[in-house]
C-alpha cells in the first residue's frame, strides 16, 4: 500500500465484520460490529452455508444491529433458493445481496418469450437491491453450470442492479479485472457495461454519501473515460441489446446528477 501511496494512489481499506451462520455467535460479533463503526467499520455481513442455517436464526444479532443503524448485507440465494433471499430481506434487513443469483427464480417467461419478474424479483430490482455477483466463484460453488450459463446477463438486461465481485480470490484464483474479462468473453459486455456495474457497485456501498460522490466524480468516471479514449471507438464490442441498458443506466445517471448538485433536485 506505501509503494501505491507513494505513486500517487493511495489505497484506502474498509471493512465488513462478518459472522457464520454456523458459528452461532452473530450477536457477538454484530456487537463486534458497533464497537468499531468509527474505526474503518462499514457494515456487517452473514455468511456461511444456507441450508439448514436460516438468517432467521440470526435476529437477535439483526435487531441490535438496525437499531444502531448499522449497514447489512446478507449471503443469500446461492446454494439455496428464494426463501434464503426474502428472509434475508424482510427479516434481517439486507441492503445488499452476496451472490442473490438464484432471484432467477422468480422470473418465468411469458407465451410470447418475454420475462416475467415474480414479485419478490420485482422488489429486489426496484428497490435497487444490489446483487453481489461472483461468476467464477459461482461456477465453482455449482450456483452456475458455467459461466455462459449464469444469470448474470439475464439479470443485467432486466435492469437489477447487478455489481461484479471476486468473493474468495486466493480460492477462485480471480482478480476483479480478470472477473470483467470472462464477462466480456462470455456476453460481450463492453465498457459501458463495467462503467454502468462499477456505479452500481458503488452507489450501494456502505461508504457515507460524499465519499461515494467523490469516488464516483474524481476516480470511476474519469477512469473510464480513460479506458474509452485507450481503446479507441473501432475496439469497442458490438453492443447487443440497447433498449434495456438506457433504461437500466436512468439510476445511475439521477445519482450523478444528485452527487453534482448535493440534493435530489
Amino acid at each position: 500500500m506505501w509503494r501505491a501511496d507513494a505513486a500517487g494512489h493511495p489505497i484506502v481499506v474498509r471493512i465488513l465484520v462478518t459472522a457464520m451462520r454456523q458459528a452461532r455467535r452473530s450477536t457477538e460479533i454484530a456487537e463486534l460490529t458497533i464497537r468499531c463503526r468509527d474505526a474503518g467499520v462499514v457494515g456487517f455481513d452473514l455468511a456461511g452455508p444456507e441450508a439448514g442455517y436460516p438468517p432467521a436464526a440470526h435476529l437477535e444479532a439483526f435487531q441490535l444491529l438496525q437499531r444502531a443503524n448499522v449497514r447489512i448485507t446478507v449471503h443469500a440465494g446461492e446454494a439455496f433458493g428464494l426463501p434464503s433471499i426474502h428472509d434475508a430481506l424482510e427479516l434481517c434487513g439486507a441492503e445488499r445481496l452476496g451472490h442473490g443469483v438464484r432471484i432467477v427464480d422468480d422470473i418465468t417467461l411469458d407465451d410470447d418469450g418475454r420475462h416475467v419478474l415474480g414479485r419478490l424479483a420485482s422488489y429486489v430490482r426496484d428497490r435497487r437491491i444490489a446483487l453481489e455477483i461472483c461468476p467464477t466463484s459461482n461456477v465453482h460453488t455449482g450456483a452456475a453450470a458455467s459461466i455462459a450459463e449464469h444469470p448474470f446477463d439475464i439479470l443485467s438486461q432486466l435492469g437489477f442492479c447487478v455489481t461484479v465481485n471476486t468473493d474468495d480470490r486466493l480460492l477462485s484464483d480471480v482478480s476483479l479485472s480478470g472477473e470483467f474479462g470472462v464477462l466480456a468473453d462470455a456476453f460481450r459486455i463492453d465498457l459501458d457495461d463495467m462503467e454502468r456495474m462499477t456505479l452500481h457497485a458503488m452507489t450501494s456501498s456502505f461508504l457515507p454519501y460524499d465519499q461515494r460522490v467523490a469516488l464516483i466524480s474524481d476516480v470511476i468516471e474519469p477512469g473510464y473515460a480513460r479506458l474509452r479514449a485507450e481503446a479507441g471507438a473501432a475496439s469497442q464490442p458490438t453492443r447487443r441489446r440497447a433498449s434495456p441498458r438506457q433504461t437500466s443506466r436512468t439510476d445511475d445517471l439521477w445519482i450523478r446528477a444528485n452527487g453534482r448538485v448535493g440534493h435530489p433536485g
